[in-house]
C-alpha cells in the first residue's frame, strides 16, 4: 500500500494542492497528516486526491470539532497524538511534538526503539527526517508549507516500508 506523508501545512493552500494532486497521481491510498493543519478547508483540499486521510492535531490547530468532521468525510480521522493506525498491515504511530526540535526527535527516536511499532511519523520542527532504528522507519516529512521551508511530503510503501521524502513544486 502506497501511502502519503505530510505535515505543517499551516494553511498553505496552494502546497496542500500541490501534494493532493501528486497522491492522486501516484495512486495513493491514504494520506496521513501530522498536525499544523489549521483550518478544515486545509484538511478539505486534502480529499481531493481521493485517498484514506488519517491525522493527528498539532500545536497550532484548532477547530477540533470541524477537523473531525472533514476527516471522517474522507473515510479518515484525526485525534490527539500519539495515535497508532494499521495501515497495509503496519503499526504506524502518528505524532506531532512540542516544545523545541531536540524534544520530539528525543522521544520519536525512543518510541522507534521500543520497538513496538513499524514506524514513527512525526512533524513539528520543519525538518525533514528518514532513517531507521532496529528496522523501524522514523520519519518527518519535513514542512508542507511553501513558507517553512517546503513543500515537501513523504512516500511510504507498507510491503517493504521503503520511504523517500519528495521535493513538490
Amino acid at each position: 500500500m502506497l501511502v502519503a506523508v505530510v505535515s505543517d501545512s499551516h494553511d498553505d493552500i496552494n502546497s496542500v494542492r500541490l501534494a493532493a494532486f501528486r497522491a492522486k497521481s501516484l495512486g495513493v491510498k491514504m494520506i496521513i497528516h501530522l498536525g499544523d493543519i489549521i483550518s478544515p478547508f486545509t484538511l478539505k483540499e486534502l480529499g481531493q486526491a481521493g485517498a484514506r486521510v488519517e491525522a493527528v492535531f498539532g500545536n497550532n490547530d484548532g477547530e477540533f470539532e470541524m477537523l473531525g468532521e472533514v476527516a471522517r468525510s474522507m473515510d479518515g480521522n484525526i485525534g490527539r497524538w500519539p495515535r497508532v493506525i494499521s495501515a497495509g498491515g503496519r503499526r504506524l504511530l502518528l505524532m506531532h511534538g512540542h516544545g523545541p526540535a531536540e524534544g520530539t526527535v528525543e522521544i520519536a527516536h525512543a518510541l522507534a526503539e521500543s520497538g513496538r511499532y513499524d514506524a514513527v511519523l512525526y512533524g513539528h520542527t520543519h525538518q525533514a527526517e528518514l532513517t531507521y532504528v532496529k528496522g523501524v522507519l522514523i520519519l518527518n516529512p519535513g514542512p508542507l508549507a511553501s513558507f517553512l521551508g517546503g513543500p515537501t511530503m513523504a512516500l511510504v510503501d507498507t510491503d517493504t516500508m521503503a520511504a523517500k521524502l519528495v521535493r513538490l513544486s
